[in-house]
């Protein structure tokens, strides 16, 4: 008689998967190798059916509990795989990825090309319950495209559309500008089929030369600078297991820490108490009534000998200014003097008069 199933029973390779061993592949290809022992006795499979991982070992080393699930938000930039390696040599997330992260799995894919939000769990289970279509978690894109589009066309999506016998569900998607032979479109929905957006756009005639993933559920791709990752609260990532479809988390704010950003808060002010009285500012004295810094009194004008003031220059008449003037009003209007300037001389140039009578000719 087999032995009941009780709701803690689980296959193995599940268990190390959310242990952060290895993906459940992963685990399997593990299993296969011989590298995964049971209280010394060498596992052959990857159905072997576990309460927990008592006495599980990896490569001889028995394997922590499974801690918390922890939820990152990484700005993937164009140009990366999302894969663990490629055996074409190509550059993956996981080359540019901080190493003070733990072991990740990626919550979907986003194609070479394709750039911005990418979820990133220590967790198995949360990764299925993101990706899954039935959780109805929306996923939403901008996509940059050569060609013309109506908005009519665009809300027909809402309906589906079947491409080459590949049927895709509902897709909200709404023009958002256009940029001389190209335009802006704004997409949001809720599967993940591989090259999804592209597809639906091309069939509309549409070259779609840019494609931004900005929200994934309630998290969203905010200001994260491009390459660098940012950590979900644990009770967001809770609160979001309980109510999946959820759109208004707190998103993170976030420190530059060796390439990992944290989650902090925003601060709020606190409201008032309503028999409060508001804070009153004191009032500055304006430049009328300001009173004046005390310092030295200001100098009287010397009075010379002849009755004139001295004075600076530039400020009042000057003595010389005051002594012509008093010279002038005692003796008149006395006519001007003959200018002094030397007379010419015979060739026409300035010189000295000698006094001489001019030289006669013969």
């Amino acid at each position: 008689m087999p032995i009941a199933k009780t709701p803690d029973d689980q296959r193995i390779a599940k268990l190390l998967a959310r242990a952060g061993v290895a993906s459940r592949r992963e685990v399997e290809r593990m299993i296969a190798e011989g590298r995964v022992a049971l209280n010394g006795v060498v596992l052959d499979t990857p159905a072997t059916i576990l309460a927990s991982l008592d006495g599980v070992t990896v490569d001889g080393n028995p394997v922590a509990a499974p801690s918390a699930a922890r939820l990152f938000i990484y700005h993937k930039p164009s140009g990366l795989l999302v894969t663990e390696r490629d055996p074409g040599g190509r550059p993956t997330i996981y080359d540019r990825l901080p190493k003070t992260l733990p072991r990740v799995v990626p919550v979907g894919r986003l194609d070479l090309n394709t750039e911005g939000l990418l979820l990133l769990t220590t967790d198995g289970g949360l990764k299925r319950q993101l990706e899954l279509p039935a959780t109805g978690v929306e996923r939403a894109y901008r996509a940059r495209a050569y060609g013309n589009v109506t908005q009519a066309q665009l809300e027909d999506l809402i309906d589906g559309v079947e491409i080459e016998g590949v049927r895709y569900g509902s897709i909200d998607a709404n023009l958002e500008r256009r940029t001389g032979a190209n335009v802006w479109i704004e997409l949001v929905l809720t599967e993940g089929k591989n090259r999804e957006v592209r597809r639906v756009l091309e069939h509309l005639g549409l070259k779609v030369s840019r494609l931004i993933r900005t929200r994934y559920g309630p998290f969203m791709l905010g200001d994260l600078p491009v390459g660098t990752v940012g950590e979900v609260r644990a009770h967001d990532v809770e609160s979001f297991r309980a109510n999946p479809t959820r759109k208004d988390l707190p998103q993170p704010a976030r420190t530059r820490e060796a390439g990992l950003k944290q989650v902090e808060p925003r601060a709020t002010p606190k409201p008032l108490p309503r028999d409060a009285k508001p804070r009153r500012e004191p009032e500055r004295p304006s430049a009328e009534t300001k009173p004046r810094r005390a310092g030295k009194p200001a100098k009287v004008p010397r009075q010379r000998a002849d009755g004139t003031l001295a004075v600076r220059a530039g400020t009042a008449d000057s003595a010389r200014t005051s002594r012509s003037r008093n010279f002038r009003a005692e003796r008149g209007n006395a006519p001007a003097r003959p200018s002094a300037r030397p007379a010419k001389g015979p060739a026409g140039g300035r010189g000295k008069p000698s006094g001489r009578p001019p030289r006669k000719r013969s």
